[in-house]
């Protein structure tokens, strides 16, 4: 079996899409695309200056065409989602050591975790009481007993 041009520009569109996969960047998508148009000029007989015009355009007119909408729709919770200190941020937890500024000490529970933490208005709070976390001082929960 004998490759022809448009088998390669074909190749070229399948491993950048496969590429695409598992660098989820969406760039590689557009290589693709304009492999894909190269491969159609190439299985019309147009001359390589033609092929490679034309790869170019596919690819630049996908990437400001295709990529934008692509990336809205892929995208679109990303922004909404909090994560690290603000997803900590406004939870319960449970505390397990009595808390204490005065001494020091205090720890809370969060997803399993357990983690130091401190009164945001120097109360004291007993241990089993629910607290809800305001702010996250490096590794050390601000917390606020719940009414």
């Amino acid at each position: 079996m004998e490759f022809e041009l448009w088998h390669i520009w074909l190749l070229i569109a399948l491993i950048s899409f496969i590429m695409e996969i598992f660098i989820p960047s969406f760039i590689l998508f557009n290589f693709g695309i304009g492999a894909l148009v190269g491969s159609l000029a190439a299985g019309l007989d147009l001359s390589m200056e033609w092929q490679i015009v034309l790869f170019s355009s596919g690819t630049l007119m996908s990437f400001f065409l295709v990529r934008p909408v692509m990336k809205k729709v892929a995208y679109k919770h990303s922004e909404d989602r909090k994560t690290n200190v603000d997803a900590m941020v406004g939870r319960q937890a449970k505390v397990t050591e009595e808390i204490s500024n005065e001494n020091n000490r205090g720890r809370v529970l969060l997803d399993g975790d357990n983690w130091q933490a401190r009164s945001l208005n120097s109360d004291e709070i007993p241990a089993g009481t629910t607290v809800e976390i305001v702010q996250l001082n490096s590794i050390v929960l601000i917390v606020k007993k719940i009414n």
